[in-house]
């Protein structure tokens, strides 16, 4: 039987590979005058970007005797690379060379013009990342920069109580030292939030991280979500950065930056030492808590855990909320964890309103519950931290 007229694979080795299952059938069979059955089996496995072709080369030689039938099999098992063109650079596959009929794939014309992968490829390469990711045991955070990180403003737009500040910027020959820098080439000056090296340095031990250049592996953290509404549960949304006016004017805040009031974020207390505790919460949470398999992990269902004890235990009512913002609130008190009524009962531990007069806020006060302005909410969402209720309760009008 000719194995290379049954064979599906053409390779330039083939006749030295018929030569070798000859010899083999030859030296395996009891005498030379045994019937010879030769089965051809191809089986096709992809294994990434190699596909192998197994072949099964079996010799059943039958020969009666006093003792029975003696039965011998001989499986030959041969790896023949076919390329799979993960990519191409122009016309020709990136892997072997050949010449390639038309476009396809993603291109990566940052990396190099005319250079394609294809999905597979990508996602062999993620797939590949994220294991390395994982065994290091680290995930990845995403950070956006302005009103994050840091503050930036022009020159020209610096408010009349912020231009001390000229004189005060740091020297740019060390920028691992001072928070402030005046960039004359640009007309810009830059302020870096506190906390932020400490920040960087201890996020970085626990986190893969990218500045704004997505998965179960990944965080995002940002001052907004408008940019990430496709990926809203790897986002951690936390309050703005104003250090300057034209940032706060730009947010449409008619009030004082901190510039002007020559004052700045508390290190221990701000934003950013608070979004830390969290992120290691996360971490500690996904790698030495869950007890799956690391690979069907998911950061986004450890991050829901986690905003859900914010407000774990509290009970609200709204009370003359404007129609257009409550759906919205009532979903965020959900998501951290509260129980939201229609009505009033004896479980209610928070009243949420903005007017002291109405019949529940009345019934807040008779009853000794808490009293509160929505802000209330919103702060423990950009905090990921209950607020103390006294910073916002709701006083009656005079």
């Amino acid at each position: 039987m000719s194995v290379a007229a049954d064979s599906p694979v053409h390779s330039s080795s083939s006749d030295d590979f018929i030569a070798y299952l000859d010899d083999a059938l030859a030296a395996s069979s009891p005498d030379g005058s045994s019937d010879k059955e030769v089965e051809n089996q191809d089986e096709l496995e992809s294994a990434s970007r190699t596909k192998r072709c197994k072949f099964e080369i079996t010799d059943e030689t039958e020969e009666s005797t006093s003792e029975g039938i003696v039965k011998q099999n001989l499986e030959e098992s041969v790896e023949v690379d076919v390329c799979t063109h993960p990519g191409s650079f122009g016309d020709m596959c990136i892997r072997c060379g050949q010449k390639l009929d038309g476009e396809s794939g993603v291109t990566f014309g940052y990396i190099h013009k005319g250079l394609r992968l294809h999905d597979e490829e990508i996602s062999r390469l993620r797939n590949t990342d994220v294991k390395n990711l994982l065994s290091r045991k680290k995930l990845y955070l995403i950070l956006d920069l302005d009103h994050t990180l840091l503050n930036s403003t022009h020159l020209p737009q610096l408010h009349s109580e912020e231009l001390h500040l000229l004189s005060q910027s740091d020297s740019l020959a060390d920028v691992s030292k001072g928070s402030l820098f005046k960039l004359e080439n640009m007309g810009m000056m830059t302020k870096l939030r506190p906390f932020v090296r400490t920040f960087l340095k201890e996020a970085s031990e626990m986190f893969e991280m990218y500045i704004y250049t997505m998965e179960s592996a990944v965080l995002i953290l940002d001052d907004t979500e408008h940019a990430w509404m496709k990926h809203k549960d790897n986002l951690i949304l936390m309050e703005r950065y104003h250090f300057f006016g034209s940032s706060c004017l730009q947010f449409g805040f008619s009030c004082k930056s901190l510039a002007e009031l020559k004052t700045d974020e508390d290190e221990v207390q701000g934003a950013l030492s608070k979004i830390l505790k969290v992120l290691k919460q996360v971490h500690y949470k996904f790698f030495d808590e869950l007890k799956e398999d690391i690979a069907e992990r998911d950061v986004r269902q450890v991050l829901k855990s986690v905003r859900r004890e914010v407000l774990s235990g509290c009970v609200v009512v709204f009370s003359r909320i404007f129609h257009g913002a409550l759906p919205s609130l009532r979903k965020m008190a959900e998501q951290l964890g509260a129980t939201c009524l229609v009505e009033l009962d004896d479980s209610v531990t928070h009243v949420v309103a903005t007017d002291a007069g109405t019949e529940k806020a009345r019934w807040a006060v008779k009853e000794k519950r808490f009293l509160v302005h929505p802000r209330w909410i919103e702060a423990a969402n950009y905090f990921w931290e209950k607020q103390p209720e006294e910073n916002f309760v709701l006083k009656k009008k005079q």
